[in-house]
């Protein structure tokens, strides 16, 4: 687990992006956890940008305002453990020597210089072991260890403004791991796996594997370029565009649900391509040390990954199983009901801070 700030009491988990901030606070309950209370609030355009957080003072009030406004019971703490953003982070796991582990992590440090584009002393830089990928009958010759790194000045002021609220941060986690705490479930995949995050800002996808993240692939693509791509082509308002989006999706067999369709295709294209250059590269470069490295399935989540056929349709194009992902998975037994009125249906939209509760309340 990466500790870019860790101490272990138990904490509520708040997701941050350029758009909203979404909190959750879970409690133990005889069948599992369950949600103890929540909030989420819109961001006003530009106080977050790409990540960055460009206004502390206004980010300090509106954290504020999700704490004294929180749905469900009180929050009856002040630990949390908040999100940072994928897009500013480095992933990659590389290959180590088997060393002894003081020399170990000197090692990583050296080696980190070779992949992460930023001077070392301008990044908190953290790694850990992962389980190794090999065949059992083959003897270990190295250490597959995760890198992850992101520059302090993205990093200081989400610290900085957590404490201004009033919050007492147990650590500081990039959304991927959050993410795949909350979709995959206890029972460890056969083969890999990954996670599609469509975002407001941007698309993430994240490779699993063996019980472990792997590595996290952001790109430039967002739900906001899918309204955008229907207002400009059918020449309607944003509002009208979402409408059509939200109705229609992929859906082409109706006159409008078409027009809705070929909107969306350039942009679904290059996504399914940007995905699959992505998957060859990790196929390729863990060639030598899997037993099946080939994905299996792709989970989604994020703000359209309801969005009709699109499971389906990326399916068919990467020849891989698609399909919505359950952020409940590791929370809620079969059969029980989300407590606190729990809006149900934006559950994948609080997938992030699920899955930063989840840790909040283990004790990770």
């Amino acid at each position: 687990m990466f500790n870019f700030l860790s101490l272990k009491p138990e904490s509520f988990g708040l997701d941050f992006s350029d758009y909203s901030l979404r909190l959750i606070r879970l409690y133990e309950s005889r069948a599992g956890f369950n949600v103890a209370s929540f909030n989420e609030i819109s961001l006003p355009e530009g106080i977050i940008r790409n990540g960055e957080i460009k206004n502390e003072e206004a980010l300090v009030d509106l954290i504020k305002q999700a704490i004294s406004s929180v749905k469900g019971k009180g929050l009856g703490t002040k630990h949390v453990i908040a999100s940072l953003p994928e897009r500013k982070a480095f992933l990659r796991t590389i290959h180590m020597p088997c060393l002894p582990e003081e020399d170990l992590k000197a090692a990583v440090v050296f080696e980190a210089e070779n992949y992460i584009p930023l001077p070392t002393n301008d990044v908190y830089l953290d790694s850990q072991i992962i389980p190794p990928l090999k065949a059992k009958d083959k003897v270990q010759d190295h250490y597959d260890v995760l890198i992850a790194a992101l520059p302090k000045k993205t990093v200081d002021p989400y610290l900085s403004v957590l404490k201004s609220a009033g919050l007492t941060p147990t650590a500081l986690e990039i959304e991927s791991f959050s993410m795949t705490r909350a979709l995959i479930g206890a029972e460890a995949e056969k083969s890999p796996i990954a996670v599609m995050d469509l975002g407001l800002a941007r698309t993430a996808f994240v490779t699993f594997s063996g019980g472990s993240l792997r590595d996290s692939l952001t790109i430039p693509i967002s739900t906001k370029d899918f309204s955008s791509a229907i207002a400009k082509n059918l020449s309607v308002n944003p509002k009208k565009a979402e409408e059509l989006k939200v109705k229609y999706g992929l859906d082409n067999k109706s006159k409008e649900g078409k027009e809705v369709f070929d909107s969306l295709a350039p942009i679904l294209t290059d996504l399914v391509e940007q995905i699959k250059k992505h998957l060859n590269y990790y196929q390729s470069h863990n060639d030598d040390s899997l037993e099946n490295n080939e994905i299996k399935k792709i989970l989604l989540t994020g703000e359209n990954a309801t969005l009709k056929n699109l499971p389906k349709i990326l399916s068919e194009r990467l020849l891989i199983k698609v399909e919505v992902g359950n952020p409940w998975v590791n929370i809620i037994s079969p059969g029980e009901k989300v407590d606190n009125n729990f809006p149900i249906q934006k559950s994948l939209l609080f997938t992030s801070a699920i899955g930063l509760a989840l840790r909040g309340i283990k004790r990770e």
